[in-house]
This record gives structure tokens, sequence and C-alpha cells, in this order.
């Protein structure tokens, strides 16, 4: 068994870099663990600043001096989070507490009526004792909801400083990011062994599929969340920002997300026009997005991005958001591309590159 288990390790370390890949991956993920809270700022900001890198780079390519890219940029995202601030949250907050104060409660009615006439025609199934008791604990959670979203407690001023931080400090980190990115990126190449061919070919395999899959997964959320915003606005359909932006965010999470978001858009259809003509085509015209997303737009911006299968997709979604959340959901994929990435390129004993290296 020792030797099976010595033989194994020879493997999987025959080469100095697969230790040193192994302890840049271990120490990346303690970091996030130990310190994600404390440095959201900054890594939202080397987000950010990866997304519009591509645009820089474009720039740069039509001759455009590297200074005045730079400032082109950081001037749209400054513009782009501007208007998100001044006019989108301001307009989805507003329905979303228009939304629970309104139309739940006529929701929650609705479904009651319906429930309560279950057991007279199925009694052999339910009681009204269960009955009593879904609705009884249905009261309690839409109430606790409904305070939630429409008052803001003392509790939540250290939220609100933490926004604030994030709104000062996440800009300045994305200029000096894209500004200063080649002495940055120089800088940290300090760090790391004079001989990386794994970490080489690790980071060129990510850093395409990556950069194509964020800016990608941004591009899609704009485009799907306006067209949404647009084709809801012409059909009169009641908070159409807020369903326009639970529909671009939906991309986020593939299969899943979608499946999640048909509810409320079937919901505020169903209560503003109840069964009819109506309601068939909200419904339609939403599943005609959805078609075009997926089968579309997702081949043309991402055909070249990401080739996972669907399980390790889902697989990837359940175990990084469980492990961040929102932020692990949404970085569920390119976790998951670097996974991939790293057993490609992991070395072996019998790995060209570790003959290439002993003979160097």
């Amino acid at each position: 068994m020792l030797n099976v288990l010595r033989s194994w390790f020879q493997s999987l370390f025959a080469d100095e870099e697969a230790v040193y890949l192994l302890f840049l991956l271990l120490a990346g993920f303690a970091v996030v663990l130990l310190f994600g809270n404390m440095l959201a700022p900054l890594l939202a900001s080397i987000v950010l600043a990866y997304l519009m890198q591509g645009l820089v780079t474009a720039l740069n390519r039509r001759r455009v001096p590297a200074a005045l890219s730079v400032g082109v940029v950081f001037a749209l995202f400054l513009s782009a989070l501007v208007v998100t601030l001044v006019v989108l949250l301001p307009m989805v907050w507003r329905q979303t507490a228009l939304l629970v104060r309104d139309q739940l409660p006529h929701v929650f009615h609705n479904t009651e009526t319906w429930l309560r006439g279950l057991p007279a025609r199925y009694p052999e199934i339910i009681s009204m004792e269960q009955v009593d008791t879904l609705v009884g604990t249905a009261q309690r959670e839409l109430a606790q909801f409904g305070q939630a979203v429409l008052t803001l407690s003392l509790s939540s001023i250290p939220n609100l400083v933490q926004i604030l931080v994030f709104l000062v400090l996440v800009p300045l980190l994305v200029f000096f990011l894209l500004k200063d990115r080649e002495q940055i990126i120089a800088w940290v190449m300090g760090f790391l062994p004079a001989r990386r061919r794994v970490l080489g070919h690790v980071w060129k395999e990510m850093d395409g599929q990556i950069a194509n899959y964020v800016r990608g997964k941004a591009l899609e959320i704009l485009i799907v969340g306006t067209v949404t915003y647009i084709a809801f606005l012409l059909l009169d359909v009641n908070y159409t920002a807020l369903l326009a932006v639970l529909v671009g965010l939906s991309v986020v999470v593939p299969y899943i997300g979608a499946t999640l978001v048909t509810l409320p858009v079937a919901a505020v259809a169903y209560v503003q026009f109840g069964w009819g003509g109506d309601l068939a085509l909200v419904m339609v015209v939403y599943g005609v997005i959805q078609f075009l997303d997926g089968n579309i737009l997702v081949p043309l911006l991402f055909s070249e991005a990401v080739n996972l299968h669907p399980v390790a997709i889902i697989t990837a979604i359940l175990f990084f958001g469980g492990i961040w959340g929102l932020w692990g959901v949404f970085f569920a994929i390119p976790l998951a591309t670097l996974l991939k990435a790293v057993l490609n390129a992991w070395p072996r004993a019998n790995d060209p590159w570790l003959e290439d290296a002993a003979g160097d």
C-alpha cells in the first residue's frame, strides 16, 4: 500500500513546477476563504479591470495611445456606474417595494383560497390541518420578507457604510489596475520561479477562456436584460425594470437561472392579465428571448470560451455557490475552467515537458 501511494505521489509531483502550482492554488483559495470579505474591493476591482482590459487592448491596436485608451475606458466605466446607481437601482428598488406591498398579498390570497379548496376535493391526500399549517408558515415568511424589503433597520447601517467604501475604493483601484497593469504583472512575476512552463500553459489557457467568458457574460447580461425590458415595456407588463434585471441576471446561472426566473415572470403576468391571451403572449415572448439567448447569443459569445459538460457546470455551480454564495455562482464556470486547465497541464512522470527540462 505504501509503495502504491509513494508511486502515485511521485507521478503527481514528478516536477517541481507541480509543487509550485499546488502551492499557488492552495494559497489562492486560502486567501479568498480567510480574507475574502476584507479584500472584496480589491477582488472586485481585479475582475472589473480584467473585464475592461479587452477594450483597452482593442483601442491600442487601433493606435490609440495607452493613456488615452485607459482614460476612455475608465470614463465609460464611471458613466455606466453612475447610470446604474442613479437610474437603474432606484427604479428596481421602487418596483420591488411595490411588488412586495401590492402584488404579493394578492398572490398569497389567491393561493390560500386555492389551497383551502383542496381538502374538499382530495380529502384522502390533504387535510385542512395541513393547509392551516402551510398557510400559517407562509404568512410568517411573507411578513418577514416584506419587513426586510420595505424597511431599513439600524443593523443595516454597517452594510451601507461598506457599500460607500466600495463605491470609493473600487473605481480608484480599477483605474490604477488599468493604468499600471504591466508594472503590477511584472511585480507579481518576480515572485514566481524562473522556469514556469506549467504555469505558463495554465495561464495561457485560462487567460483566453476566462477573459472571453467574463466579457461575454457581461455582454450577455446587458443584451438579454435590455431586450427583455423593451419587450415587456411594449407589452405593458408591470415591474418591467425589475423583471428585466432578473432575466438578465438569470443568465449567470446556466440551466437553473432561466427556470427560476420563469416563476416571477409568470406570476406577475398572471396577476396583471389573468388567464388569457395576454398572459400567453407574455410567456411566448419570454420563451423566444430564452430560446434566442441559448441557441444564438450564447454560441456567438462563447463559441471558444468554455468547453465544459453540462454536468460539470451544474456541479461547479452547486459546489462554489455553496462555498462563496452569489460570487461563487458567478465565478463557478471560470473556476471549473481553472480546474480543467490545471488537470490538463499537470506534469506527470512520463510527460514530455519533464524530458525537455531534464535535457535543459
